[in-house]
């Protein structure tokens, strides 16, 4: 068959999840308590039709078919998180060996399977005992989470290759400790910019770390949602308003991981409202000596600005809103379930400033996916036809093939995600998986989308 596009050899297939979205067995042989499991008990009725991490997708029982169904479907690769508090209930202390025992089998069955785990470290699943130490406001957290990443590496570095400290550390900052979305439920400026300085401080020492322990051809990197922020014009009210929402939601984490240093123009508004984070000595050139061998790029929207049409209230909380206004484009096309707008050049445009502005870094997509509710209503023959998420994907790399024309140095493509999954406090409303999973029976079943990404990797293009 003719190929339109094709991908680099070896290029990486795949997709991604997490732990406390996909394992169920929250209160099973031995795990601790994490944030979510609390919340959940503290108010369900802030999750979709109160479902909560409890029983998830039962990957902890089911993960050998799981992963024959990956390989399946044409597979090289996954990424994966540990669940801190399964291996370390506590948050730090004694190892929980029946979760070693666990770890040890899904990567021994991954690779067995032809496909390279990719393992991070951290997917917002504070150990409750450490967030009621503070969580990412602490120190002693920032330490306990150094000492949890040496044990995984020297538990699974002798044969996971690619590990991430974090994935999408801005996420716990603005649900967490801005907008109250996710447990604690803060919504204080300060105390969210310490845990976006701890966290960045916490990646660095978990590269640190690994830096210092005898793995051959191992790499290590982080997981950013990078989210291009556009104005509505070239206003230069509007311009300068993008470029405030990309400091605030992007480059504070992209360029100390990738450049060891924050942009001098955050800093300056920061320190302009009095809200910058304790620095401890040393601190910035350990941000500066540790930065990331690889970068995982999770996208999704763009983000579209415009300066503000009015004054702010000087007695609100000090808010990333208070610099701009978000912009509805006219004539957008959307993910009507999500309220998402669809943008494939995004994934273009974030690329190439990579290769522009970053050092060209090895990057990969780590998270690209659609979110569809009632995903019933499309079953035809048995199998939900969804050719909307094919549309989707295809769109996205073809932007993505285009990158790699241009000299951008990206290497793979991870779906969100392998088999729907609960997703925070949406839980269940909107699927994203190449499989449908009955949240009953926990039956898997492939969709229409599973078969033509098979024959995308087994063609390496389409």
């Amino acid at each position: 068959m003719q190929l339109s596009y094709t991908f680099p050899e070896g290029f990486w297939w795949g997709s991604a999840t997490s732990s406390t979205q996909i394992e169920g067995a929250a209160n099973k042989d031995g795990k601790g308590k994490n944030i979510w499991d609390h919340w959940y008990e503290l108010e369900s009725n802030r999750f979709f039709n109160n479902v909560g991490p409890e029983s998830t997708s039962d990957f902890y029982h089911r993960y050998k078919e799981d992963i024959r169904l990956m390989k399946q479907i044409g597979h090289n690769s996954f990424r994966m998180s540990i669940s801190w508090s399964r291996l370390i209930p506590a948050g730090r202390g004694e190892v929980n060996q029946r979760a070693v025992s666990f770890y040890n089998s899904v990567i021994d069955n991954l690779i067995d399977n032809g496909i390279e785990p990719f393992v991070n470290l951290y997917h917002f699943d504070m150990p409750l005992d450490l967030q009621n130490e503070g969580g990412w406001e602490s120190r002693e957290v920032v330490e306990a989470y150094k000492n949890y990443a040496k044990i995984c590496f020297d538990l699974f570095g002798d044969r996971v290759k690619k590990w991430f400290t974090f994935n999408e550390p801005i996420v716990p900052v603005e649900a967490g400790y801005l907008y109250n979305m996710h447990y604690p439920n803060v919504v204080d400026f300060k105390r969210a910019a310490q845990v976006a300085y701890n966290t960045v401080v916490a990646s660095a020492k978990a590269v640190e770390v690994y830096r210092s322990l005898p793995f051959e051809n191992g790499k290590i990197g982080i997981i950013l949602n990078l989210t291009p922020s556009y104005p509505r014009s070239s206003h230069p009210a509007d311009l300068k308003a993008a470029g405030i929402a990309d400091l605030f939601f992007n480059r504070c984490f992209l360029d100390p991981a990738v450049l060891g240093k924050y942009p001098p123009e955050l800093i300056e508004i920061i320190k302009e409202y009095s809200e910058l984070p304790t620095i401890l000595d040393g601190d910035l050139d350990l941000i500066r000596n540790n930065t990331v061998d690889i970068l995982g790029v999770n996208y999704y929207q763009p983000r579209r600005v415009k300066a503000k049409e009015y004054t702010v209230n000087p007695e609100s909380p000090l808010m990333p809103e208070w610099f701009f206004d978000r912009y509805e484009m006219p004539g957008r096309k959307m993910n009507k379930y999500r309220g998402w707008e669809i943008y494939e050049k995004g994934i273009f445009d974030i690329l190439i400033n990579l290769k522009e502005n970053y050092g060209n870094i090895e990057s990969f997509i780590s998270e690209n996916g659609m979110g569809v509710e009632d995903e019933e209503r499309f079953i035809q023959n048995e199998q939900i036809q969804d050719d909307y998420r094919i549309d989707f994907i295809r769109e996205h790399l073809k932007w993505l093939h285009k990158s790699i024309e241009e000299g951008c140095n990206v290497k793979g493509y991870h779906l969100w995600t392998f088999m729907d999954n609960w997703s925070w406090m949406n839980a269940y409303k909107n699927r994203y998986g190449f499989i449908s999973v009955d949240i009953e029976t926990k039956e898997r079943t492939l969709k229409k989308s599973a078969q033509w990404f098979t024959e995308v990797s087994r063609n390496n293009g389409f």
